[in-house]
């Protein structure tokens, strides 16, 4: 934790790709984590704490307060509305930590005015101060007292964030070298309903089952990422909690095909299976056939194939909406036939890493699937610009499309997507064939609020100094950019003040 007294004002715990790492806390929890839906969405850079983007009416914060953090403390008594008592301090400053040269009035109270002390723990006044504060620094604030443990361990604090332990993490070495597993008595009051395990075997799923209180119901999202989780491990654990709608197993090698027809639950509706090389088409025969209610799923397998893509039933096909296949590098245009009649309601698709799907199969998602509002089609090497073509052409509901590592792109391509009117982010990274005259087509995209030229060589500072013209553009990411240099960044800053540039 850094300390105020040496000047230093760099945060106790920095996020790093949608990752927070928890203090040391006496229960053993000292080096889990937390993390805040997907880590490093689109490589965007993570922001330090602001004000929450959703707040009641009773919480929004007001325009004449500054706003709060771990690094820039603030006047409890500010927050309140009334004017601080003389000779009152900052929270956590003490009167021999303000700057030199403040004078120091002296310490006759105002009449009926409430001292600093009975500020800092009045609970109302508590309930609005931490909502300006990330996560991390939450967990900082928790071990201050425990009047301010008691308002942060609100669940409202910490609604959809997923604690992340490793399992080193769920045991505390006794004196005579027994192992004891830790107390998660702290994650239920929090009320914590998601967790993500790493590294954790049949056993440490168990005890984990039988020491969390809410492990029976109350857990609805379940991640078991590098972990050597057996079939009747998987078994066990979706048979114990029967809460759990949301489940992901990444790197889990183990478990097989057999293991996810004895276990998988029709309450599952979100399903995430992604480096485990167990899993091929019998995985998705036992997929379509037990999950009736599957909304999502996101599938990295190498050896799936055209085949798996035509079992899933008429009811998937009315529910699912969301189907990712990253680098499932076997599917072919027929898997794509398969995947469109059999899913014809798909608002989210990602075919990134599917080497193998041309322009064709670009034609018939297009004609297909015209619900889409995101579609993924990155590290395609076979997309041209007549895909861009039948996008632009049938597609005109899409608000996302990312086309990073898409090489043979060309301007071409990029003057039939400035037709879309709906398009709000285009990602298009490491297109090596994007020029200058491509990026005034979309000059013309006044719906663009998101846009990635991340690595585009051919780019110059004169083409894309022409982007202020997006004057609605929030977020431009220009990282190894060669055409990207300071004083561009500097005329962004002057023409673009709405705008995150990341450089």
């Amino acid at each position: 934790m850094s300390n105020p007294r040496n000047g230093d004002t760099k945060p106790p715990c920095l996020p790093r790709n949608g990752l927070v790492k928890i203090p040391t806390q006496p229960n053993g929890l000292g080096s889990a984590s937390i993390t805040k839906g997907t880590p490093a969405v689109k490589n965007r850079l993570c922001q330090p704490s602001s004000v929450p983007a959703i707040l009641s009416p009773a919480l929004a914060p007001r325009s004449d307060l500054p706003i709060p953090s771990l690094a820039s403390p603030l006047s409890l008594a500010a927050l309140a509305g009334v004017s601080s008592p003389p000779g009152a301090s900052l929270v956590g400053l003490n009167s021999s930590e303000a700057a030199p040269g403040t004078e120091h009035p002296s310490p006759e109270r105002l009449p009926g005015s409430p001292s600093e002390r009975q500020l800092a723990v009045d609970e109302k006044i508590l309930n609005r101060l931490f909502w300006y504060f990330s996560a991390c620094e939450k967990c900082v604030l928790a071990q201050v007292c425990k009047a301010w443990r008691r308002v942060l361990y609100q669940p409202k604090f910490w609604v959809g964030l997923t604690p992340v332990l490793h399992t080193k993490e769920l045991y505390n070495v006794l004196p005579g070298g027994e192992k004891e597993f830790v107390s998660l008595q702290g994650f239920a009051v929090r009320g914590f309903d998601g967790f993500c395990l790493v590294g954790v075997s049949d056993l440490d799923i168990c005890e984990f089952i039988d020491n969390y209180p809410l492990s029976k119901k109350g857990v609805k999202s379940m991640s078991l990422k590098r972990s050597t989780i057996t079939d009747a491990g998987l078994e066990v654990m979706l048979e114990q909690m029967q809460g759990v709608v949301r489940l992901e197993l990444s790197g889990c090698n183990d478990f097989t095909e057999a293991g996810l027809w004895s276990s998988l639950n029709a309450r599952i509706t979100a399903l995430s299976v992604s480096d485990c090389i167990n899993v091929a088409d019998d995985a998705i025969a036992a997929i379509s056939q037990l999950l009736p209610n599957l909304t999502e799923l996101n599938l990295q397998a190498y050896h799936v194939t055209d085949t798996a893509l035509a079992y899933f039933t008429a009811k998937q096909g009315y529910t699912t909406h969301t189907l990712r296949l990253n680098s499932c590098w076997e599917i072919t245009n027929h898997g794509v036939v398969n995947m469109v009649h059999s899913l014809p309601n798909l608002s989210v698709l990602s075919l990134s890493g599917c080497s193998k799907v041309t322009d064709d199969g670009v034609e018939l998602v297009a004609e297909n699937l015209r619900k889409l509002r995101s579609l993924d089609l990155s590290w395609c090497p076979r997309i041209t610009d007549m895909a861009l073509e039948y996008i632009a052409c049938d597609l005109h509901k899409l608000e996302e499309l990312v086309l990073d590592r898409c090489v043979r792109i060309t301007d071409t391509g990029l003057s039939y997507l400035s037709t879309m009117s709906s398009l709000r982010s285009l990602y298009l990274r490491w297109c090596c064939q994007v020029q200058d005259f491509g990026l005034k087509h979309l000059l013309s995209m006044g719906s663009l609020r998101l846009l990635s030229l991340a690595g585009c060589p051919l780019l110059t500072t004169t083409g894309l100094s022409g982007l202020v013209q997006l004057q609605e553009l929030e977020e431009l990411e220009l990282t190894n950019c060669p055409g990207a240099t300071p004083e561009l960044f500097k005329y962004f800053s002057q023409h673009l003040p709405c705008c995150m540039v990341i450089e």
